[in-house]
């Protein structure tokens, strides 16, 4: 028998199945408001992730109930947590809990009525949400919603029989293409630590396996080749302290991209920074060739600049002497994962988005290396790294492509295009 179909008044689903039905979620969904009340030792702190709901173990950093508890709102096993704003008004989402415990009052917590099951409405959700489809009803065009929006927005709705037949069908699907994008993140993270490994290397050994090393007598790196000789930092950078020049462009330093001028970083990021409009006194100047320290330099981000500008007065320049330092080399040495444990071990309080200052960078001894070897081997990772990052690449494509499949999958399963009952 030929399937029929009707229109389903909603312009991105389109055409949907005769015998299934569009509600709006107010319809569809109960908001509970049932409060926690009483503490009990074995009742679980959830968190909702973009990865779905979690159990926060003991231990963890947000793990911690809050004495605001009773404000907390009961989560029971398959109901539906809805995240419909983020303070960056970016994270619109929701998952299914498989836990029965208590979560933020910032959420929304949902029960489905008799005429859905929760994991297909949690499937629903998951295409809805990641493919920002919410954004047609949403009377401001951003990435959240008022809980008023959501009630408002309308779900298909298959019999209960088809919704269990979509639910397994996914399941099974959703399952193999979490599988293969995992195989590819593996891959991915075994690439860095191998790219780590090849910088690490070359910036602490250099380029010649049977090089003679002598002890260093510095902590962060017991031995060096014998012609490498340990020198205080400040012999090969000093502090540049001029303020910013008149007219010059702003600059903004990131682990991703370096130092790059802020129109360059929000087109390629998709992030607003706020850029200073007056008192331009409280800007620095950067000159091509600094390394910038940045609010994230434990981590990583000691940024070399290749472009000439003005940047906050967070940031701390370091101007490199030219005698002792070709800069594309201590830019490969400042990645190393040695240089970062030793910078981290100046501080009694590593934490993200602490600054690092130049009293930290100079307590970490430097080491010189003749200029025409650190050409050698800036040479080598350049074209080593460059390598391994377009393999990253290309498995990071294969996992885009992944997941543009896995939602393409979701979509047609949730909207009647793919007859599973026949």
């Amino acid at each position: 028998m030929e399937k029929r179909f009707k229109d389903s008044n909603i312009s991105w689903v389109g055409l949907i199945p005769e015998r299934w039905s569009v509600q709006r979620n107010k319809n569809a969904f109960i908001c509970s408001k049932e409060l926690i009340g009483e503490l009990s030792s074995s009742t679980q702190l959830l968190s909702l992730t973009t990865k779905g709901i979690r159990a926060i173990k003991e231990g963890d950093t947000s793990g911690k109930v809050p004495e605001s508890y009773n404000t907390y709102q009961i989560v029971k096993n398959n109901n539906l947590v809805m995240c419909l704003f983020d303070l960056d008004c970016s994270a619109v989402f929701a998952g299914i809990s498989n836990y029965e415990g208590m979560i933020s009052p910032a959420y929304k917590v949902l029960s489905c009525k008799n005429s859905i099951i929760p994991q297909y409405a949690n499937y629903w959700f998951a295409y809805v949400f990641d493919g920002r489809k919410f954004m047609h009803y949403s009377k401001n065009i951003r990435y959240s919603l008022t809980y008023d929006e959501f009630s408002a927005l309308r779900i298909v709705i298959p019999p209960l029989y088809e919704q269990q037949h979509i639910v397994d069908f996914l399941d099974g699907k959703c399952g193999e293409i979490d599988m293969l994008i995992e195989v590819q993140e593996q891959m991915i993270e075994k690439l860095k630590i191998y790219k780590q490994s090849v910088i690490s290397e070359a910036v602490t050994k250099g380029l010649n396996p049977n090089i003679e090393v002598k002890q260093s007598g510095i902590d962060w790196l017991k031995k060096l080749p014998i012609h490498w000789n340990v020198i205080t930092p400040k012999a090969l950078f000093s502090l540049r302290k001029e303020k910013a020049k008149k007219g010059e462009r702003q600059l903004t330093a990131s682990q991703q991209y370096g130092v790059i001028y802020q129109d360059e970083y929000m087109q390629l990021t998709g992030t607003k920074i706020v850029t200073v409009m007056k008192d331009f006194d409280i800007l620095k100047h950067v000159e091509s060739g600094d390394f910038v320290i940045s609010m994230r330099s434990f981590q990583g981000g000691l940024e070399y600049s290749e472009n000439t500008g003005s940047i906050s007065s967070a940031y701390v320049m370091l101007i490199p002497n030219p005698k002792y330092v070709y800069p594309k080399f201590y830019r490969w040495l400042f990645k190393s994962s040695f240089y970062i444990n030793a910078l981290q071990s100046t501080s009694n309080m590593v934490r993200d988005g602490q600054a690092m200052r130049y009293s930290n960078f100079v307590q970490v001894p430097l080491y010189v290396v003749p200029l025409s070897e650190q050409k050698e081997i800036a040479s080598y990772l350049d074209e080593k790294c460059a390598d391994i990052d377009r393999l990253i690449d290309l498995k990071q494509q294969k996992i885009e492509k992944l997941k543009e499949y896995k939602k393409s999958i979701i979509y047609e399963a949730v909207t009647g295009k793919l007859d599973l009952c026949n």
